[in-house]
């Protein structure tokens, strides 16, 4: 009887050495979880109260778990830039993607995913990749499935590892299956899953189960919807009242714009913004469906989990939808971290973050030495809590397009109290600054304000600074 105790004893023991041995080699190679929204705009969710009817509770449970940045922000707003910033670890002057649909990043600078399969990892993209045209599978991914361009959300064209086909369903939801059936396979290495929504790009569309919710409710009234552009740029006023596209824009040419525009009534069931704040539901469930999945796994906590978007969006701020201005609704991102080794659940920093940072995050927690060329700063000192000088301020850039040539090239520099923003190629009108404290909706330009021209001293220099340390240039890339 002793016998056959010491024998078990051992078998236990041995066992649990197994086991302990497995813990250790994961918690040295994390697996890697990276959820990308597509004009999420950064106060949606649930938990931020902005629309008291919408209900997050997937995602908000991931802000109780994690770790919120309140200052997030992207460095380019717009879709294939900020994506390869985020993949680059670098500034769009730098990675080469300029605008929408114009290439994929320059092969010579670091790529995310190409630095963690060198790092011993496994790596899938599943969903809305949108830099070049074209559906193929791209270089640095053991698993592929997308589409071109921005796709479509009911029956979507895929392709998987190179084969085309027709998948039935809603989007939001087709991508989720596929990402639990990828999660569920056996495998030797660390994984890093790259799940990118199309969800809640334009037109927005929520899943048919969706489509009626918030049938009673009322959007709270917007503080800054009332912008009447009068002291702001006059090609911002163009744009407005004649169109930003490309055959608007340049018919417009030489026409009369008005000194401000009349703001239109609140509308406080705005059709838009309802089906927007609806395709963010499927959103919500498909977090709940992949949490549920690795905790099922039983690798949920060694996951490091990042929930971010894109750009912003302005959702009606300023009367405006879409992003690419420097204004804070597009501009900000919402951006969360999970990973309990480190992150103490339900936390909030304030510092500056920007896509770019996102890059040498993971491949610093993967273990691997971050690219020297990457531009961002790995944010786990403060993942960690650690005290550390931050920066101040931040960059932004925006390079004009033909697709939309109403947004005009522009530069700028924010910092903790003050926006400064300026637009190099044109001449004949003004640039903007703003008092982000005293105003925070920017509604009040004191470019021209005699109480500030010190600040807007300031500012300059401080954007030259940053062009110089970033080696910023104007491609020139508009083309007809």
């Amino acid at each position: 009887m002793a016998k056959y105790l010491i024998i078990s004893i051992l078998i236990i023991t041995l066992s649990g050495c197994n086991n302990r041995q497995k813990t250790i080699n994961e918690k040295s190679k994390p697996d890697i979880l990276f959820i990308l929204i597509d004009d999420q705009a950064w106060n949606v969710l649930g938990k931020d109260g902005r629309y008291p009817f919408l209900k997050t509770p997937n995602l908000d449970q991931l802000s109780k778990e994690g770790l919120v940045f309140e200052n997030a922000f992207v460095t380019t707003s717009l879709c294939s830039p900020s994506r390869a910033c985020f993949m680059t670890g670098c500034y769009a002057h730098t990675n080469g993607v300029y605008i929408n649909s114009y290439s994929d990043p320059d092969p010579g600078v670091p790529f995310l995913p190409k630095v963690l399969q060198k790092a011993g990892y496994e790596t899938a993209f599943l969903g809305k990749w949108h830099m070049k045209r074209g559906s193929e599978p791209r270089e640095g991914f053991d698993y592929w499935l997308s589409f071109d361009g921005q796709g479509k959300y009911i029956d979507p064209d895929l392709n998987e590892n190179g084969r085309e086909f027709i998948e039935k369903g809603y989007m939001t939801d087709i991508l989720t299956d596929y990402a639990v059936r990828w999660l569920e396979k056996p495998r030797e290495k660390p994984f890093c899953l790259f799940l990118w929504h199309k969800a809640v790009h334009a037109p927005f569309t929520p899943a048919p189960r969706d489509s009626s919710a918030f049938g009673d409710a009322m959007i709270p009234e917007y503080e800054n919807w009332y912008d009447d552009m009068e002291d702001k740029p006059e090609w911002l006023r163009r744009g407005w009242y004649y169109g930003v596209h490309n055959q608007p824009w340049k018919e417009s040419e030489g026409k009369p714009v008005p000194d401000k525009i009349e703001p239109k009534p609140w509308d406080p069931k705005i059709p838009r913004v309802m089906n927007y704040l609806r395709a963010m539901l499927a959103v919500d469930e498909s977090y709940g469906r992949i949490r549920n999945t690795l905790e099922e796994l039983d690798i949920l906590d060694n996951t490091i989990i990042v929930f971010s978007s894109d750009n912003g969006y302005f959702i009606g701020a300023h009367q405006r939808g879409d992003k690419r201005l420097m204004y804070e609704e597009s501009i900000r991102i919402p951006l969360i971290i999970r990973y309990p080794d480190i992150v103490e659940a339900g936390s909030r920093n304030t510092e500056f973050v920007l896509n770019t940072d996102i890059a040498p995050t993971l491949i610093e927690l993967a273990g691997a030495e971050v690219p020297g060329e990457m531009q961002g700063a790995s944010l786990v000192p403060l993942l960690n809590n650690e005290a550390v000088d931050w920066r101040e301020s931040f960059l932004y850039e925006y390079f004009q397009e033909a697709y939309a040539p109403g947004f005009v090239t522009m530069t700028g520099v924010r910092n903790k109290k003050y926006k400064y923003i300026e637009y190099p190629n044109l001449t004949g009108d003004i640039n903007e600054l703003y008092d982000l404290e005293m105003d925070p909706g920017e509604m009040d330009n004191l470019i021209n304000s005699p109480e500030y021209q010190s600040v807007k001293s300031g500012m300059i220099k401080e954007l030259e600074k940053l062009k110089a340390e970033t080696g910023y240039f104007d491609p020139g890339v508009y083309k007809e």
